[in-house]
């Protein structure tokens, strides 16, 4: 990761932790504390998970947690607001925290009102599970918008290969952000979602280990200024956003 940073010329990164570790937050954490203040993270628990635990976690700077619904095929909606409202439930009194999704436009359009009800801040990975063949008229892309241009929810402008079919620039994608991007770029995150972990193959073992997505990083980070071409909503989307919403401290010049 600092190798890719080098690359990129980034220096601040948020670590979610990897589905393959369950609940078991410790090996995030501890690549936290190796980052040091650079460093924030989102970290998936369960309701055995103690409210001591996540006193703990916040310390060491988490600033959320995950409901990660599509990694496990979960598309049903009421199955998502059951686990939305627990996220919440979890997290209501921690005035830092926010709930990031990873889901499809369907499930969001199931749990858009307790989205809008929502008293913390609300993210949904990837682009919100939109896929790029289908273009800004599909079900539930104006749904999405609709959250992002009300202020209600974050989108993460990250991982096009998982909405688009059309390497190595998933040139298709542009249209998808750039109408998130409009919407309200306040609302806006980028991410590398490194190091690319594709989903597990159904009727495999878990034991198996799943090839990494190849792709390159660089090629991907250089699709942003196509997305957005005015620098200053670079900016807005690559420091202003991350910093304040995940609790970074400002730097001179940035």
């Amino acid at each position: 990761m600092r190798a890719l940073h080098s690359a990129l010329h980034t220096d601040r990164v948020v670590v979610v932790h990897p589905s393959v570790y369950g609940t078991d937050n410790s090996c995030t954490l501890d690549g936290m504390k190796q980052l040091g203040s650079i460093a924030r993270g989102i970290a998936v628990i369960d309701e055995k998970t103690p409210d001591s635990s996540l006193d703990e976690m916040d310390r060491a700077g988490m600033r959320g947690i995950r409901v990660n619904l599509e990694t496990t095929g979960q598309s049903d909606p009421a199955v998502a607001r059951q686990r939305f409202q627990e996220a919440m439930d979890r997290i209501k009194r921690r005035g830092k925290w926010h709930i990031q999704v990873y889901t499809r436009l369907s499930v969001i359009e199931g749990i858009k009102d307790q989205v809008m009800a929502a008293p913390m801040p609300v993210v949904f990975d990837h682009f919100g599970g939109a896929q790029a063949a289908l273009g800004v008229t599909q079900p539930g892309f104006d749904t999405l918008l609709n959250l992002v241009r009300t202020g209600k929810a974050y989108v993460k402008i990250s991982a096009p290969y998982r909405s688009s079919m059309k390497p190595p620039d998933y040139a298709d994608v542009a249209p998808l952000a750039k109408a998130l991007i409009g919407a309200n770029p306040q609302r806006i995150l980028w991410g590398s979602d490194w190091p690319h972990p594709a989903s597990p193959v159904a009727h495999r073992p878990v034991t198996e280990i799943t090839p990494l997505w190849q792709v390159d990083d660089g090629r991907i980070f250089n699709q942003l200024p196509l997305w957005a071409p005015d620098a200053a909503l670079r900016k807005t989307i690559l420091v202003t956003n991350p910093r304040s919403f995940m609790d970074f401290e400002a730097r001179r010049g940035l």
